[in-house]
């Protein structure tokens, strides 16, 4: 089974200083996304059962030495790479980016499971997968938290609150995956190492029949501010009694709580 998984790099979170309400994301370093992780480890699973390969596709959007990047989705078990490095990627919205991936799906020799995270660790918007399916006609399950091969077909379960869906895709299909599915894998060092040598290809968007002219984004991002805070420095004092009523006081006055 020819299996592709789509990653995205993303700024390390736990590295994100945030000044004037905004992101300061200069040498904060890039890592996979958590959740394409987790569609990673689902594909070599998937692979390990049924054989085939795991192809790792990314589109560079921001990180200029996103082949540093990707050798973690090698160094985890991914066969080998794609990397779609433009200089207009950068500006792609979800739109474009689901354009970009669809025409690179194409371009592969083969692709019979199309693996996603359910969302990516910075706009979480959910919009890719379901873009690429319908751009390439193929069906798709959305949150699964159980994939695994059934012949020509593949076999998805997913939560309904009280209940579990179990779904049987034909093949070629689209899936995405929630975090719950599975702890991705650490690599040794010995896999770390072996990396470098897995075939990594890069396309640029003229590579994949695009033209960067006709991927000008729909969405304009107006601002991305962190929320406002308004500390009024109030100092309680008194014994500690005094001070947990004098607090408890202060939030009934604010509306926070009620008695």
């Amino acid at each position: 089974m020819d299996i592709v998984v789509c990653v995205k790099t993303n700024p390390d979170p736990q590295m994100v200083r945030i000044k004037d309400r905004e992101p300061v994301i200069e040498a904060v370093p890039f890592k996979l996304g958590d959740l394409d992780k987790n569609a990673l480890e689902t594909a070599i699973q998937v692979r390990d059962a049924a054989g085939g390969k795991v192809v790792a596709l990314t589109v560079a959007e921001t990180n200029r030495k996103i082949k540093e990047t990707i050798k973690d989705a090698l160094a985890m078990g991914a066969d080998e790479a794609v990397i779609v490095d433009d200089p207009a990627a950068a500006t792609l919205d979800q739109a474009g980016v689901a354009t970009v991936i669809a025409a690179a799906v194409k371009k592969l020799p083969a692709c019979d499971l199309l693996l996603f995270g359910e969302g990516s660790s910075d706009n979480y918007t959910g919009q890719v997968p379901s873009r690429v399916a319908e751009k390439l006609g193929v069906p798709q399950v959305g949150y699964a938290r159980k994939v695994e091969a059934a012949g020509d077909a593949v076999r998805c379960e997913r939560s309904m609150d009280e209940m579990i869906e179990t779904l049987e895709l034909p093949l070629p299909a689209a899936v995405t995956v929630v975090s719950e599915i599975n702890e991705p894998r650490i690599p040794s060092l010995m896999h770390i190492m072996k990396a470098g040598s897995k075939p990594t290809q890069v396309w640029s968007l003229a590579d994949i029949g695009l033209d960067a002219g006709a991927l000008a984004p729909k969405q304009e991002v107006l601002s991305n501010l962190a929320e406002e805070q308004d500390r009024k420095h109030i100092v309680f004092e008194g014994t500690v009694a005094e001070q947990a009523e004098a607090f408890v006081n202060a939030l009934v006055k604010e509306g926070v709580v009620g008695r």
